[in-house]
């Protein structure tokens, strides 16, 4: 019945797409389909046509008569049916009939109470016929045969009670494996529990061998109760096993002892999240808590790219974040939230301490007003950034700081909130190192400025463009460069007219936009720098541009206009660490590359070059490049190592030269010299046991007897 009304719900729709398709073109009318076999008590067909002035009738007729063709009397009732008939109409073409069956399908002999229950489990068996009748004609007829069963239902609720099979880690299914007929006694299965003791005479020596029969297995060959003393081998006493007979294979397979009832339990169970627990002493990637024990949150972005609100602060680790949020009303005024105390990770606390600013420029902050039916309002004090400087020392915190500033705003609008943390240590910002020693790929190109107070390097960076959403360089952020990653980026910078009448000006500020990109005047050589060691840095070196410019421009035009700033880097491998090859930075080189600026202002009607406020965008990039130099670690091959490649250690297993490790220079675990001198050491004390052993001291005594 179930697949019977899934096809009527397929025909049905079917069918409705057809006639709509075709409404209006049929003028006979037919019953889709017109003889129908049911198994259940509902039944259902379409009458499609002209359907117009049509009425059903139902009729029960013998399967003799159900020969396809209309009665005459088909019109009118024939018989009394236990069906009701309805119908629907389906558009202007089609009408839906159903019929249901008016009478219980419950067996009698379950004690029912129901009156019209069926006395046999085929409860009903006959003949259906449906005329589609106009005008007391007959046009169109639908005959069903039906074949209903009974329903048996149970006389009690059904039972919740389940059959338990026990886990086999906890107690086996089967403790006799040939006792397969359960109630009945298997030939030769002698440990089958229904076989009785005068069943078992039968064939007790003809029982299956081995655990398959309930036996314990064999004794096997090489257990020293195996063998008698006749026919021991020799090596017997020597090397057989000596172990209990209960110790075998199938030891735990039909094991009979005590059974542990496992303990129901959920398949899927929630994991129970704990409450932080603070560290007593901060280490790096450690959240840090507050005097609540709870976690010292500040907004942060996630991986997905959204704003996470309540975001823990680990130790040492800086981050910039930004949450861009739309106002339609003014936020809440800025309160004393931030002001908390927060554990110092000695047992102490710290308090931080808020310092108040006002934002002068709000481009990087404020997008595009909102579109909004609400009216303009202005709002005071909105906190706009939020820049935390948490101070350390060895595994705590000395000191927090917060810059919070503010600005007032007119809403609607977007409003893009700036959030960072840096870790200072003294004057040095806690920053990650790239490699230790060599660069990592991935991993920031470490800048620094020699302060010539301190003598001391501070970092500084060495940037490129990462645009924003308007393009524009105002409002462009930073993003380190990455050694070994060569990349390219740039904004937009937007220049007037009047800018370009002053050509001069104009480099010199696009040349200085560039510049601060690259703030630092040294590079750290290694990834792991040491600050206080100018040795390991290098120098950045800019190249110079032609010193003659020509004149300012006319006519909306500027040429040797510096608009890309390209970073060099050579870098090299110096050694390994454990096998591991190093890459360090041997020089850095910045340059510029000039192009000439020009300003369309031939189009329109008018000369809109007569306009200085006419505005046009302009592109700069930045890029950086990492070239390989490589240099020599290794010693010149020798004339003998080039003609007898036998010898060659990158093409033979058998590498002579590595025979005297660790006097020769193929070992670089270590410098030369060390090794060296550790060889020479070694062949010392070598030198010293064999004159002071006892073979040299043999040969002294043969010697001299020898000569007396």
């Amino acid at each position: 019945m179930a697949r019977l009304s899934s096809f009527h719900v397929v025909f049905k729709f079917i069918l409705i797409i057809i006639v709509l398709l075709n409404e209006g073109t049929i003028c006979n009318v037919v019953f889709q389909p017109a003889f129908i076999l049911s198994s259940g008590p509902r039944i259902s067909s379409f009458l499609v046509g002209n359907v117009s002035g049509i009425s059903f009738t139902l009729s029960a007729v013998s399967s003799s008569n159900a020969t396809g063709s209309i009665p005459s009397s088909s019109c009118r009732p024939v018989a009394q049916t236990q069906w009701s008939l309805s119908n629907e109409l389906i558009g202007k073409n089609a009408i839906l009939v159903r019929l249901s069956l008016n009478r219980s399908l419950q067996l009698c002999g379950n004690e029912t109470s129901v009156p019209d229950c069926c006395l046999e489990p085929l409860c009903l068996q006959e003949t259906l016929v449906v005329s589609a009748c106009a005008d007391e004609t007959p046009k169109a007829s639908l005959t069903i045969q039906t074949q209903i069963f009974a329903q048996i239902i149970p006389n009690k609720p059904p039972s919740e009670n389940k059959t338990v099979i026990p886990s086999q880690v906890f107690e086996p299914l089967g403790r006799c494996p040939c006792d397969v007929a359960p109630g009945a006694c298997d030939i030769r299965c002698c440990c089958d529990q229904d076989c009785s003791q005068e069943v078992l005479g039968l064939f007790a020596t003809q029982c299956f061998p081995g655990p398959l029969g309930g036996s314990f297995s064999p004794v096997p060959e090489y257990h020293c109760s195996a063998q008698s003393s006749e026919n021991d081998p020799d090596w017997f006493p020597f090397l057989c096993v000596t172990s209990p007979l209960d110790n075998n294979p199938f030891l735990g397979l039909f094991y009979n002892g005590g059974t542990v009832s496992p303990k129901p339990s959920p398949s899927f169970q929630a994991m129970q999240i704990t409450a932080p627990v603070p560290p007593i002493n901060y280490r790096q990637g450690d959240p840090i808590f507050t005097k609540d024990e709870q976690y010292f949150t500040i907004p942060q972005n996630s991986g997905l790219g959204q704003c996470v609100e309540n975001a823990p602060v680990a130790f040492l680790e800086n981050f910039e974040s930004q949450c861009v949020r739309s106002l339609e009303s003014c936020p809440p005024s800025p309160s004393d939230d931030l002001k908390m105390d927060v554990k110092d990770g000695w047992g102490g606390t710290v308090t931080v301490s808020i310092v108040d600013e006002v934002a002068d420029d709000l481009r990087l902050f404020l997008s595009d007003s909102l579109e909004s039916i609400s009216v303009p309002q202005q709002c005071a004090n909105v906190i706009v950034a939020l820049r935390y400087t948490l101070y350390w020392r060895e595994n705590g915190l000395t000191a927090i700081t917060v810059t919070r500033t503010t600005a007032t705003i007119t809403v609607p609008v977007s409003l893009t909130t700036r959030y960072s943390a840096v870790f200072v240590n003294g004057n040095e910002t806690s920053q990650s190192n790239s490699g230790n020693p060599g660069y990592q790929v991935k991993r920031p190109v470490i800048g620094g400025i020699l302060d010539s107070d301190t003598e001391v390097i501070q970092r500084a960076q060495i940037n490129l463009w990462q645009p924003g959403g308007d393009g524009l360089c105002s409002s462009a952020e930073l993003r380190p460069a990455l050694f070994g990653i060569n990349s390219t980026s740039g904004c937009m910078i937007p220049v007037s007219l009047l800018h370009m009448k002053q050509c001069s000006q104009l480099r010199e500020t696009v040349r200085d936009t560039l510049a601060g990109l690259v703030s630092a005047t040294l590079v750290s050589t290694s990834g792991k720098p040491n600050f206080f060691n100018l040795s390991d840095w290098v120098n950045i070196t800019t190249s110079v541009l032609n010193s003659s410019r020509p004149a300012d421009g006319s006519n909306g035009e500027c040429s040797a206009v510096p608009t890309h700033l390209h970073i060099h880097v050579w870098s090299g491998i110096m050694g390994s660490v454990e096998g591991v090859p190093q890459t360090f930075i041997q020089a850095v080189e910045i340059s510029f590359i000039e192009t000439t600026w020009r300003i369309e202002c031939s189009m329109g009607r008018l000369n809109p070059c007569l306009n200085p406020e006419l505005m046009q965008n302009f592109p700069v990039t930045s890029s950086v490049t990492f070239t390989d130099n490589p240099l020599i670690t290794q010693p010149p091959r020798s004339r003998f190592s080039i003609n007898f490649t036998e010898f060659d250690c990158d093409r033979n297993d058998v590498c002579w030269p590595e025979l005297a490790f660790p006097l020769t220079r193929y070992y670089t675990g270590e410098p030369y010299s060390q090794a060296l001198a550790k060889g020479l050491i070694l062949v010392f004390f070598f030198i010293a046991a064999s004159v002071l052993g006892t073979p040299w001291r043999q040969i002294r005594q043969a010697w001299n007897s020898a000569s007396l």
